[in-house]
């Protein structure tokens, strides 16, 4: 769960810090207080736009940081994602730094994509703009797929069994060519194969032939410091240091007689003059494995040209061009047995798009059972938010085999006795279509189990009763995730675990939004002040009193 909110340098506020608990997380406050900054902030950090016009002030750095607690599950989860959680917790963290944005995991830097991935394992924000996401048909088919875990497991083998039909399909097609055509192809693959083998090339020889020529090129340079090295260490010359320790190794030998306490000293500067000598040795057989020939550098660079020249054309590495050569002849085959080659494809074709269709009715006849369990169970979601006579189905429509099967599918939707089923595109009532989204992302939510949910003022367009039963519903999610919502209404505000309130105040001819957290009677106030606006009377707090309790 989110436990943590911390956001600097933002709209309305220069620092805010608020710690969230479990359960049902309410959060209210005068109109234009900052409700949706608040709502805003949170979105940023999920991976959201970020740019300088979200700045309080211009010149300095704006940030937004999320703690979330995780649980086992959801660490399972962010392991496939290859998140570590540290001592049970994850930070997200967002910095916009001189117009650039930084996003970080527990320290790591990443992308927006992989951050919005992990948000999406954490948190799920609901907010008035999912509405319009809702009546887009083409996330209908996904809500249903996401309700069954059997459909997952479909699709993965329908779109495999679309990619190798789609690829048989490809092939098909590029065979149809006259005999023109097939002669000229199959001449210039054989030049190609030729080309290939002519060069009769072996994996790895270019990673040896560019060691050679790297020492080769270096070979003049390599000679006058390995030259220069000897002269200075062996004992070519009186002043080489080879020469020199030998003689100091002789004369010190006479110590011995003089003083047996020496034999260190002499050991110590006859083992230099060994190492020396060995040294010298060295020297000249790396000296010696060195030098080439003014032919062997001309051989080895035109040798890496060809190979470099093939790689150009046939892949990106010597394996990869030997691959190639293996397509080309078995395309070559194909061409000098065409008819047959031709016939064998589609017959491979026709059995492909055979198992493709028999796959794709299945997964139909899979997605329409999770479509009769998912719509009964928001139905009746939607009659504890009063619908009373609701009807909530989903249409099916066959379409040509892909890679997502071959399924049209739209929501249908009748609200009232008598009134024929239409699509939920067409429903116009803001209210209602709050209801609905609540509705349907409560029965997904469970399904999907997201370990938090935020609902930015979900109750738009509703009062009354209809109001109490939003509140209930968010109430009972609560009671197995954390929720965290906006609302302007008594009714819900009455059913938090935790209450909060987000002010506008004015310091120092500043103009801050704060947030804070509510205690008891706080929350009896908060809650007088939404039952009767400025005019707030005993009897109205005795009614949030009883509200509450």
């Amino acid at each position: 769960m989110l436990i943590n909110l911390h956001i600097v340098n933002l709209a309305l506020i220069d620092e805010l810090d608020i710690d969230f608990n479990e359960g049902l997380n309410i959060l209210t406050g005068e109109t234009g207080a900052g409700k949706s900054i608040i709502i805003g902030s949170i979105g940023i950090g999920l991976g959201g736009k970020y740019d300088t016009s979200f700045l309080r002030n211009p010149d300095k750095e704006g940030q937004v940081e999320l703690l979330f607690s995780v649980n086992e599950c959801t660490e399972k989860l962010l392991a496939m994602e290859e998140i570590e959680v540290s001592d049970g917790e994850l930070l997200i963290s967002r910095r916009l730094v001189n117009g650039r944005t930084v996003n970080r995991i527990n320290d790591k830097t990443v992308t927006v994509a992989k951050l919005k991935t992990v948000a999406g394992i954490l948190i799920g924000l609901h907010a008035q703009h999912e509405q319009r996401t809702l009546l887009k048909v083409s996330h209908h088919l996904d809500m249903v797929d996401n309700f069954s875990e059997k459909i997952k497991g479909l699709k993965e083998n329908v779109a495999e069994l679309y990619r190798n039909y789609k690829t048989l399909s490809d092939k098909v097609q590029s065979m149809q060519m006259d005999e023109t055509e097939r002669i000229k192809k199959a001449d210039y693959i054989r030049y190609e194969i030729n080309d290939i083998e002519s060069a009769r090339l072996k994996p790895g020889e270019d990673t040896e032939l560019e060691d050679i020529y790297r020492k080769a090129s270096a070979a003049q340079d390599i000679a006058e410091i390995t030259s220069e090295v000897g002269l200075l260490t062996g004992y070519d010359k009186d002043i080489s240091a080879g020469n020199l320790v030998s003689r100091a190794a002789r004369e010190i030998s006479g110590l011995m007689k003089l003083d047996p306490s020496a034999e260190e000293l002499i050991n110590t500067l006859s083992d230099i003059d060994g190492l020396l000598s060995d040294f010298s040795r060295q020297l000249a057989d790396y000296a010696s494995d060195t030098q080439f020939e003014p032919e062997v550098l001309a051989e080895t660079e035109n040798r890496l040209n060809l190979i470099n020249t093939l790689k150009s054309r046939y892949g990106d590495s010597i394996e990869a061009v030997l691959e190639s050569l293996d397509s080309l002849k078995v395309e070559l085959e194909e061409l000098e047995s065409y008819d047959e080659t031709v016939e064998r494809l589609k017959k491979e074709m026709s059995q492909a798009e055979t198992m493709l269709s028999d796959k794709c009715i299945v997964l139909t006849k899979e997605r329409k059972k999770s479509a009769k369990q998912l719509t009964a169970v928001v139905a009746e979601a939607m009659r504890e938010l009063n619908f009373n006579d609701v009807r909530f189905d989903m249409n099916f429509e066959e379409t040509e085999p892909g890679m997502n099967g071959a399924d049209k599918a739209e929501f249908m939707i009748s609200t009232n006795v008598g009134e024929k089923m239409r699509p939920l595109a067409d429903t116009a009532s803001g209210g209602e279509l709050s209801r609905i989204m609540l509705a349907i992302k409560s029965v997904v939510s469970e399904a999907d189990d997201t370990p938090t949910l935020i609902f930015d003022e979900i109750d738009v367009g509703i009062s009354g009763i209809t109001a109490q039963k939003v509140g209930n519903m968010m109430k009972r999610l609560g009671e197995t995730r954390q929720v965290i919502a906006i609302t302007h209404l008594p009714q819900i505000a009455a059913k938090a675990d935790h209450a909060y309130v987000i002010q506008k105040e004015v310091i120092d001819n500043k103009t801050l939004t704060s947030i804070k957290p509510l205690d008891e009677e706080g929350r009896v106030m908060e809650l007088a002040r939404l039952l009767g606006g400025e005019n707030i009377t005993e009897t109205i707090i005795a009614s949030a009193r009883e509200m509450i309790k």
